[in-house]
Order: C-alpha cells, then sequence, then structure tokens
C-alpha cells in the first residue's frame, strides 16, 4: 500500500470495497484529497482533517469529530521533504471519533487506522501503519525504497501493511542510526550499507556492528542480510568476529540450520574461511560435528563441509574424515555425499586417509553397482593405491560379466580395464571371453562399451582374440543397435 506525498494518500492495491465506490482512480474520494471510509459519509470524509495552519493550542482540530488529535506534529511525524522532526516527550494522540480513516493532507505522511474497525472488513485492533519506528526514532534513508514496518500479529493487519516510498536524503550512516538492522534486510539499504564497509571507517563499521550484533542469526537467513554479514566478516576485528561466532552458536544445532539455509550457508562459509585462531575453529568444529550426516547429504550444508576441507588443517577436519569413514556407504550412495566423500580423501593424509580408502575399497561391489558410488570406487581406483586395488580386484572378479551389463557398475569395469595393470587387465578380458554367451555382452546396451574399451586398450595375442571372438559372432549380432559400433573396421584390426 505505497503512500504519495504530494498532499495525499494513494491505497492502491485495497480491495475497492474497503475504500468505497466514490473512490477516485488516484485512491481519493473528496475534491480537498481526503480519504473516505466505509464507515463515513460524504461529508464526513471530506471534513476528516484540514492540516491548515489552524492549530488552537498546539493541537490539531480533527473537524467532524468531538475531540482533538494532540500534539501530532510534535511525535516525529514526516515532513512534506520525507523527514521527521522528533521532539520530546511525544505521545501520539489516537482518533477519538469512530468513523475517523485518515489523517492527510499537505505536509503530513501519515495513517492512521481507527478501533472501531470490522476484523472482516481490514483490522481488528488500532495499528499504525508503518508508525511503530516512528516513536522511537527517525528514519532518514538513502536509496532505501522499501521499509516492512512491524504491524502486529494480525493476519489482516499484515495485508494492509505497506512500504515507505522516502526520497534519497540522506548521505551518511549517522542519518540512519537506529534502523541499521532494519536497513540491512532491505536490498538497497543493504548495498548502501556494504558500500561503508569499502569506503567508511573503522567507527562506521563499530556502528554498524552494534546496531546488528543481537540480530546476527536473522541476518545470515535473509536474502539480503546475509550479504552484509558476509562483508562484515571480511572487515570486522577478532573480538567482532568472536561475537558474532558465539551468536552464531548459542544454541545447540544453530549453526548447522544456518548451514542448511540456501543463505545462510554463504555467511558460515565466509566465517570458516575468515577464521583465524584456535578458539573460533574450535567453536566452529564443535557444532557442526554433530550435524556432519545432515550437512553432508543436504544441497547447502555439503558446501559448508567442502570449505572446512578446504580451509582448515588435517588435523582440525579430523571429525570430518572419521564420519566420513564410519557412514561411507551411506554418503558414498548419496547425490551430494558421493561428491564430498571424494573430497575428503583428496584432503586427508595418513591414518585418515588409509582408514577412509580401506572402508571404502572393502564396499566395492556394492557401491560399483550404485548411480552414486560408482563414481567414488572409479575415483579409488584412479588414485592407483595397490591395497586399496587389491581389495577391489578381489570383489569383482568372478563378476565382471554381471557388472558389465549392469548401468552404472559398467562404468566401474571399464575403468578397471584403463588403470589396472596388465595382467590383471588380462584377467578380466579372458573372464568376458570365457562367458558361454559372448554375444549377449555384444547386444548388451550397457556391455558393449565394456567390449569397445577392451577393444581400445587390449594388445598383442589378447587384442587378436577379442578380435576373432568377436568376428564369430558377426551374423548373430550384424542388426543389433549397440553392436555396430564393435563391428567397425576401425575396432576389428589385428
Amino acid at each position: 500500500m505505497p503512500l504519495s506525498f504530494n498532499g495525499g494518500m494513494a491505497f492502491s492495491g485495497l480491495p475497492h470495497n474497503l475504500l468505497g465506490p466514490q473512490m477516485y482512480p488516484q485512491g481519493m474520494s473528496c475534491w480537498n484529497g481526503t480519504m473516505r471510509s466505509p464507515w463515513q459519509n460524504k461529508d464526513q470524509a471530506c471534513n476528516v482533517l484540514n492540516l491548515s495552519p489552524s492549530l488552537s493550542n498546539g493541537e490539531l482540530i480533527v473537524r467532524g469529530s468531538p475531540r482533538p488529535v494532540r500534539n501530532m506534529l510534535n511525535q516525529g511525524m514526516p515532513l512534506s521533504n520525507g523527514l521527521a522532526r522528533p521532539r520530546a516527550h511525544s505521545n501520539v494522540g489516537a482518533f477519538s471519533n469512530e468513523d475517523s480513516f485518515i489523517i492527510q493532507g499537505d505536509g503530513l505522511n501519515y495513517v492512521m487506522i481507527n478501533k472501531g474497525l470490522d476484523c472482516s472488513r481490514g483490522l481488528n485492533k488500532a495499528k499504525d501503519i508503518g508508525a511503530s519506528k516512528h516513536r522511537e526514532g527517525r528514519l532518514q534513508l538513502d536509496n532505501w525504497s522499501q521499509f516492512a514496518p512491524a504491524c502486529g500479529n494480525s493476519k489482516n493487519a499484515a495485508k494492509l501493511c505497506t512500504s515507505f516510498s522516502l526520497p534519497p536524503k540522506y548521505n551518511s550512516l549517522a542519518e540512519a542510526r537506529g534502523y541499521i538492522y532494519l536497513i540491512a534486510k532491505d536490498q538497497h539499504g543493504c548495498r548502501f550499507l556494504q558500500r561503508l564497509f569499502d569506503e567508511g571507517t573503522r567507527e562506521d563499521v563499530e556502528m554498524i556492528f552494534k546496531e546488528i550484533i543481537d540480530h546476527v542469526v536473522e541476518l545470515m537467513m535473509n536474502p539480503f542480510g546475509n550479504y552484509l554479514m558476509q562483508k562484515l566478516l571480511e572487515v570486522c576485528n577478532e573480538q567482532q568476529r568472536m561475537q558474532i561466532l558465539l551468536m552464531a552458536t548459542e544454541e545447540p544445532g544453530q549453526l548447522v540450520r544456518i548451514s542448511l539455509n540456501t543463505h545462510g550457508t554463504r555467511v558460515v562459509q565466509k566465517l570458516i574461511e575468515t577464521l583465524k585462531t584456535r578458539q573460533q575453529i574450535s567453536l566452529v568444529v564443535s557444532a557442526l560435528e554433530p550435524g556432519f550426516l545432515s550437512l553432508i547429504k543436504d544441497l547447502n550444508g555439503n558446501h559448508v563441509v567442502q570449505r572446512c576441507l578446504q580451509c582448515l588443517s588435517c588435523e582440525d577436519n579430523k571429525f570430518i574424515f572419521i564420519a566420513a569413514a564410519k557412514y561411507c556407504v551411506d554418503i558414498a550412495t548419496h547425490q551430494h555425499g558421493c561428491c564430498v566423500l571424494q573430497r575428503c580423501i583428496s584432503h586427508s593424509t595418513g591414518e585418515y586417509r588409509d582408514n577412509l580408502v580401506e572402508e571404502i575399497s572393502s564396499n566395492g561391489l556394492l557401491l560399483a553397482q550404485d548411480a552414486y558410488g560408482n563414481y567414488v570406487v572409479q575415483f579409488i581406483l584412479e588414485l592407483k593405491i595397490p591395497s586399496a586395488t587389491s581389495t577391489l580386484i578381489s570383489q569383482f572378479e568372478g563378476n565382471y560379466v554381471h557388472l558389465s551389463s549392469q548401468k552404472f557398475s559398467s562404468h566401474v569395469v571399464e575403468k578397471c580395464l584403463m588403470v589396472l595393470n596388465d595382467e590383471s587387465r588380462s584377467k578380466l578380458i579372458h573372464e568376458l571371453l570365457s562367458t558361454a554367451h559372448f554375444e549377449r555382452l555384444l547386444q548388451d546396451p550397457h556391455a558393449n562399451y565394456v567390449v569397445q574399451t577392451a577393444l581400445r586398450v587390449s594388445e598383442g595375442s589378447l587384442h587378436n582374440s577379442l578380435v576373432e571372438a568377436i568376428e564369430s559372432h558377426k551374423a548373430i549380432s550384424r542388426n543389433s543397435p549397440y553392436s555396430k559400433r564393435i563391428l567397425s573396421q576401425k575396432l576389428l584390426k589385428k
């Protein structure tokens, strides 16, 4: 419900039956720019309030109302230039007339809703639209066009809550003092505050920090506030970073919850990047460790684990390596977990790496047939760790034909053909040739790729034996769409 400060109120977006059928197209229903409420007759609405300089003992006189609205210009009311002039001992007087709906006129940008509104038609209690913070201070914003006020718990009240459209009148942080937390949640206000981190002074950073420190958890998960928090973590001192960290880890599981959030994950990653002291690292590790499985299997949370692997030492990441080895099958068979598990292997050293590789290798046959686990097995094979390769081969031998016919494990067999030594490769190919129905491999949608790879990597007599076996089934396989590449002259050259 945007407000127009050119001498009137424009209630665009409100239901027509709320404003009355005689509403002007611009939202005005009277000749003098006054809005008429459904509970008023036309004469009352057009004479609700005249804000010309006719004051009586500092009071504004509401025409058609038996009692005045007291001292309204002393309450920090916005003036025509979009600014407010707060005065001491302010106490906004409410309308006493049940029919009064709006205070409107030149030089006063303020809306009041009276107590007598029916809940079904809008509100069930008196609320000040966008006015809750006017009682606390003044608001001057530079390029800040949307201020979301607190309008109570009423669902209907929330519908009528509007944004202030204020002209760009502020040029310094001091003018926005007292409202920095709210500004941080606004797109334009957040950008203004970020610029201050780059261009402002240490005092500016301190002022912003003091006003948002009690709200950092909320800002971390805010669509705009998270950018301010990332920037703050880059420029704050160690004491301030520690305070932010203490707020984020104040409740058990809170840092994990932030990490799982679409916006919060970015801030936690930045936090991990900027950790410098042992105390800070210990706090983060202690907070993340209980939620390891949730993090590593989550679209957002897995990036936090990866950032730990990148930025923390191997010893600090031992909680990751130990948990990854313990739950390796569960993690390896997960869409996101399989990727992080490979990163764990790459960043681990010593006994942590050995334990992790051993656990994965011992479950190689199971993982090789999984949609995601097969990638982890291929990764282990590429490392060419003798003990791990030997463990995997011992499980695969005797199962190569079956594995070659499966969608996911066929990729693992191809990887074996490419990375195994000559002896192991020869055993694999002979196992394929010795099957009773070799022609089925040629016509299989998955195994035919294994045969193609075998043709490419084999040499000498082994290659010739493979070509002869294929040629002997040429007549049967000629009409199969999957054996066309195998039967091409390029692959069958002896």
